[in-house]
């Protein structure tokens, strides 16, 4: 069962699901007539397909390998920001699906624009941009990487074919196509980490309460540390940061939001958001499990030195799976990254239209719009792998954090917005514009000043400014960016009128209709 390469069945396998992939593309292709059908697709598709679409949206080859490098080489910690979602969620998911069905057409930020003007919806959509485009290279590298170690393939010609079909799924089949891909490949993500798992508990000497007992005795179990320390990564921080992920990731993520926009009604958009909420968390617990009993069985079965920790998940696939397994793993790894990266793409062309090119060219046809929704997809492709490319180039350690961190920064306080929008009607546009400058600066001074260049032992502060330095860790830089935001923002929104506001984009007019709503 020790491959040192691929059997032809597994890339018989692999192959064979990469043409069905683009035979969903094609399926679809003949309805995307209009530019409601390629981004919407709305009313055609029932809620617990939509929910299987979160799912497998919110899961790439991070989730895949990253969360499995996690629990190889350290505890769960990383984990909570993810056990954060549903805790947050079930209190705000009821009132955030409806608002935005209500007031916006397409894009997420149209709801920044109609509560405080142009500035604040160019801001939060130019952020929204930017974390995709670094959270996809990290994908298409991750994803690379993998193939590269278990194929012997060249890494870049691997992302190359793997983009290239990506981009083609969303030419051809826009956003139905990317959510009934999402159906199938979610549920064979769902069987490859139940298949991964049975073999790991079956292959460690001793089952389940052997691999507890070395996991803890190692320190790979828990969320700890629990000190109340905001300048190194513990329990807390992760706590504070995932809630204002669960608010963003739901309520102000185009990807997201554009599938509550596809779901008939209200009803069916909540059904499928809790349905994708409590999917999504279980499948993450899953792969950081499957790392912890990684670090047992190579506890039992020394691994060698020169695997590295992001690398440990493929070469356990690639030694200890038989053949046929070893490709349909494989497979479910590239469908995750498909999924996740044809619904940013998707999403990407979206907010280009609606945000940028119908400003630019306003009252001109559908068909024009259409045709430019198209060329933003290939553009956003392209982008997209020159910067895995880059990574490749670069390379790139503990990846997890990393995106984790890219998250943080690229935020920039668009939680603090979007909860001034919905909880306070004396928040003014001018007040909010002051508040994202400052966080602007914020976010550079903190930025600057607590990320190190150089190699080893030579690293550098980009800026240093000795003892006012940004001194807590980096994941807690999002975290205050959106702090400012509310607390700038409110206060000098005092400094001006308040605001004339349209009932329906504040949280206090659902409140008061909810009462004819059964859920």
């Amino acid at each position: 069962m020790n491959h040192s390469t691929l059997h032809a069945i597994d890339y018989g396998i692999i192959l064979f699901f990469l043409g069905l992939t683009l035979y969903f593309g094609f399926l679809f292709a003949k309805k995307q007539k209009t530019t409601q059908t390629y981004f919407l697709a709305k009313g055609k598709v029932p809620s617990w397909a939509i929910g299987m679409s979160l799912l497998a949206t919110l899961i790439s080859s991070v989730t895949f390998l990253g969360y499995p490098g996690e629990g190889y080489s350290s505890n769960w910690i990383l984990l909570v920001q993810g056990l954060m979602v549903p805790l947050v969620l079930l209190f705000s998911i009821w009132f955030i699906v409806p608002i935005f069905r209500k007031v916006i057409g397409l894009s997420t930020y149209e709801y920044f624009e109609k509560r405080f003007g142009g500035f604040a919806r160019y801001y939060s959509s130019s952020s929204f941009i930017l974390r995709q485009f670094s959270s996809m290279g990290t994908v298409l590298f991750l994803m690379a990487v993998a193939l590269s170690n278990l194929t012997g393939g060249n890494a870049a010609l691997i992302m190359f074919i793997i983009g290239g079909i990506i981009i083609m799924v969303n030419l051809k089949g826009g956003i139905e196509a990317v959510i009934w891909l999402d159906v199938f490949q979610g549920f064979m993500l769902l069987l490859s980490g139940f298949v991964c798992l049975g073999l790991l508990i079956f292959g460690i000497k001793g089952g389940l309460p052997e691999a507890w007992k070395v996991a803890s005795a190692n320190n790979h179990t828990g969320f700890g540390p629990y000190d109340l320390d905001f300048s190194k990564l513990t329990f807390i921080v992760m706590v504070i940061n995932g809630a204002f992920y669960a608010i963003q990731k739901y309520g102000t993520d185009q990807t997201v939001v554009q599938r509550y926009l596809t779901a008939k009604t209200d009803k069916s958009a909540i059904r499928a958001s809790l349905m994708g909420i409590f999917l999504t968390v279980p499948v993450w617990m899953m792969f950081m499990f499957i790392g912890t009993l990684l670090f047992v069985f190579y506890q039992q079965n020394p691994l060698p030195e020169s695997v590295h920790t992001d690398a440990v998940f493929p070469y356990f696939m690639m030694t200890q799976l038989p053949t046929g397994i070893v490709g349909f793993i494989l497979s479910a790894l590239i469908s995750a990254a498909i999924c996740s990266l044809s619904a940013d793409l998707n999403a990407l062309a979206a907010v280009g239209v609606e945000d940028y090119y119908k400003k630019l060219r306003p009252n001109k046809s559908d068909e024009e719009y259409l045709k430019m929704s198209k060329l933003i997809v290939v553009l956003s492709g392209v982008v997209s792998l020159l910067i895995g490319f880059f990574y490749l180039q670069a390379g790139s350690e503990g990846v997890l954090g990393i995106v984790f961190t890219l998250y943080a920064i690229f935020s920039g306080g668009i939680v603090g917005i979007f909860l001034l929008g919905l909880f306070s009607d004396r928040a003014n546009t001018q007040g909010v514009n002051i508040g994202i400058a400052v966080c602007i600066f914020f976010t550079a001074y903190a930025f600057l000043t607590s990320t190190e260049i150089g190699l080893g032992d030579e690293k550098t502060l980009l800026l240093d400014l000795g003892k006012f330095n940004f001194p807590h860790h980096k994941l807690m830089l999002g975290v205050y960016s959106h702090i400012v935001v509310i607390v700038v923002g409110y206060l000098a929104s005092l400094f001006f009128p308040k605001p004339e506001i349209d009932q329906n984009l504040l949280f206090s007019n659902w409140w008061k209709e909810q009462k004819s709503i059964k859920y």
